[in-house]
């Protein structure tokens, strides 16, 4: 894909736009953001040639990445980039913990609770709501990501 900028000034707004730091760390639990001052969108590393971001955010991170190079060919700034996920097993969790859930409290009241049918029915019904809410927002927060990277950089598809 190509952008409207110059590598110089693509450059210039990743400097701007990244808090740079290790995506391993940005998903671990100690990693604790600066809560004030200015706030950068995106985090993760960049070099000449290439560059892995993430949301920077302390209330919804996401687990997906972007990560891509680019190059200048002829006077055109050519981007390649993926968005993936960072981590499989932080993804598998987000969308199959809740499937678990559902299996384990269904057995449970197979098993200890036979007169509480309408209890299981609820409690089935709230986590098959969770199933489908935990997988549209993951998806959702792929695309933004994707989103601001695409408006920010200027890229034409």
């Amino acid at each position: 894909m190509e952008s409207k900028l110059s590598i110089a000034e693509f450059r210039t707004r990743l400097k701007n736009n990244t808090e740079i730091g290790s995506l391993r760390a940005q998903l671990n639990l100690f990693r604790i953001f600066p809560r004030f001052g200015g706030k950068k969108l995106f985090y993760g590393l960049f070099d000449d040639k290439s560059f892995t971001l993430t949301i920077n955010s302390t209330t919804s991170p996401t687990y997906f990445t972007i990560k891509g190079k680019y190059k200048n060919v002829n006077n055109i700034l050519k981007v390649s980039y993926i968005v993936e996920p960072n981590s499989k097993f932080q993804l598998l969790w987000v969308r199959f913990s809740p499937v678990v859930f559902l299996i384990a409290m269904n057995v449970f009241f197979l098993f200890f609770g036979r007169g509480l049918r309408r209890a299981s029915t609820i409690v089935s019904l709230f986590l098959l709501i969770i199933i489908f809410y935990s997988r549209w927002k993951e998806e959702r927060k792929k695309k933004k990501l994707e989103q601001k990277f695409i408006r920010i950089f200027e890229i034409k598809r």
